[in-house]
Order: C-alpha cells, then sequence, then structure tokens
C-alpha cells in the first residue's frame, strides 16, 4: 500500500503533517519524479506561500513530523522561531554500533560531493544532542537505539554526524550504515514543540515509529 501524507494537527494558521519515508519535500529541480509533500499541499491549499508553506525539511528517507503554515505572518513567525532554535525537534535513530554515552556532537558540516555532506573545516556550525534509550543485538552486533535533540538544521546532520563517530545509522548506506531490507535510514523526526505563532500557547506532538521501522526492529533482541 502507498503511504500518504497524513495532517496531525491542522487550524486556521498552521498544519502539522506526518511525511512518510519515500517523499521528497520540497520541488529543488525541474523533472523532479519523487512524490513531494510542495505538490500534496498545493492540491489542498489555495494560496501563493513560498514552498506552499513549508518552514523547514525532512530528507526523503526520513519520515516524521512536518511544519507547514497557512498565511504569510504565521510563515515569517514560524521561520523566526526555527532560526532562534526555538522549536524543540526531537528525533528517533537506530545506530550501527554501541553507543557508549550519551553526549553532544558540535562540529562543522558542508557539502563534500553532490549530494553528499560531511564534518568540513570552515562547514556551517552544527549541534546534535542525544541520549541512549535501548540497545539491540542482532548477529552478535550491537545496535543502539539513541534520541536525538537536534539544535541546529543542516542538511544531513544527524547521519553525518553519527557517521564522524563511528555509528552510521541503521540502514543509511550513504553514510556507512548497514543496509536493511528497507531502503531508508532507521530515523523518524517523532517529537515537535513550538509555541503557536498567533495564540502563543505551547503545541506539542508525538509520533510512535512507523510501521516499516518497528518491522525492523522485530528481527533484533532488546539486551
Amino acid at each position: 500500500m502507498e503511504r500518504q501524507v497524513q495532517i496531525v494537527y491542522e487550524d486556521g494558521d498552521l498544519l502539522v503533517l506526518n511525511k512518510p519515508s519515500g517523499w521528497v519535500t520540497t520541488k529543488e529541480r525541474k523533472g523532479e519524479k519523487n512524490q513531494t509533500v510542495e505538490e500534496w499541499l498545493s492540491l489542498r491549499m489555495k494560496g501563493s506561500l513560498p514552498r506552499n508553506g513549508i518552514v523547514h525539511r525532512l530528507d526523503k528517507g526520513t519520515s516524521g513530523l512536518l511544519l507547514v503554515a497557512k498565511n504569510n505572518e504565521c510563515l515569517e513567525i514560524l521561520r523566526g522561531l526555527f532560526k532562534k532554535r526555538r522549536v524543540e525537534k526531537k528525533y528517533l535513530a537506530v545506530l550501527g554500533g554501541e553507543a557508549s554515552f550519551d553526549g553532544v556532537v558540535e562540529i562543522p558540516i558542508g557539502r563534500t560531493v553532490f549530494g553528499k555532506f560531511g564534518i568540513k573545516v570552515g562547514g556551517k556550525t552544527s549541534r546534535t544532542e542525544f541520549s541512549l534509550l535501548k540497545k539491540y543485538r542482532k548477529d552478535g552486533r550491537i545496535y543502539s537505539l539513541v534520541e536525538v535533540d537536534l539544535k541546529t538544521g543542516r542538511t544531513h546532520q544527524i547521519r553525518v554526524h553519527f557517521s564522524y563517530l563511528g555509528w552510521p545509522l541503521l540502514g543509511d548506506v550513504l553514510y556507512g550504515g548497514e543496509k536493511i531490507f528497507i531502503d531508508r535510514p532507521f530515523l523518524h523526526a517523532y517529537k515537535m514543540k513550538f509555541k503557536h505563532p498567533r495564540t502563543k500557547k505551547d503545541l506539542m506532538f508525538e509520533l510512535e515509529l512507523p510501521e516499516e521501522l518497528r518491522g525492523v526492529l522485530e528481527d533484533y533482541e532488546e539486551v
């Protein structure tokens, strides 16, 4: 069954979506053949907002929470919250290795070749915080489920930082991760918290792992 975008929350000012893996967030180039959230929004919303109101992005292979504004005023406010790092974004990831500590990675990231990023002197400041939740075993190897608190939003940031630590994400072949039976990294944007741009009330959303990622973990023994 084809995976579709789901609406998690909606009011007169904004949408919170659950983006499935395999969907591109925005249409960045002509001839884009993948399904995009931007095009999905164009069929649903009338207006002329940049990128149909999409406030931030998720990688094609990453599933989870995506924030969309429905008017210019809220778009500018929400962009400002992201810029000032006032939006809490947390992810669940499985690392190919035994994460031996909770920690912080604060190392600059830049483009290395087309479509790939890496640690780079002079790159953009990037900060990733993480904590260990569970450990799993399969075929004598240890894997780690971690919660990631993304403090900056660089392209491929989580994937690059954990690859640098020697614990590439399960399924993230591009950055040295172990191939699994689903063609995506084990990375899910599961929690988001921010102040509503109009009411100023705190909004918090949380998603469980999608079925395909839960299916991956069924083959692993919790330790």
